[in-house]
């Protein structure tokens, strides 16, 4: 069974905690870029920056050598970011629509 995520791609996180957090002064945030509900992990860009060594592949005009990426990180590592009052808890709610929509736990806004 497949738990659905509140972070979704293109969301802004911060990073609280692990080696990619940044300091109290300079948190690290940024943009999702991928998703997977099944591992429970996202990929945050320009955050927890892994290298992998790549082989030279001519038809698909791959270069080789040491690439950087984003790795994973835990979903409960992450926080999603009101652009009002910053790093916040979702909640959710019923719109007159019949939609279902995430909202700020701290201000109220939509954040969909």
């Amino acid at each position: 069974m497949v738990s659905r995520l509140d972070i979704k791609k293109n969301d802004t996180v911060q990073v609280m905690t692990g080696r990619s957090r940044g300091t109290a002064e300079q948190p690290t945030r940024g943009r999702v870029l991928k998703v997977e509900p099944k591992r429970r992990v996202l990929f945050v860009e320009g955050v927890n920056m892994v290298k992998r060594h790549v082989r030279p592949n001519p038809a698909k005009q791959i270069r080789g050598g040491i690439l950087e990426k984003e790795g994973p990180i835990h979903v409960s590592n992450v926080a999603l970011v009101c652009s009002d009052c910053g790093p916040t808890r979702i909640r959710h709610a019923v719109k007159a629509e019949g939609k279902k929509v995430r909202l700020c736990a701290k201000c109220g806004k939509v954040l969909d």
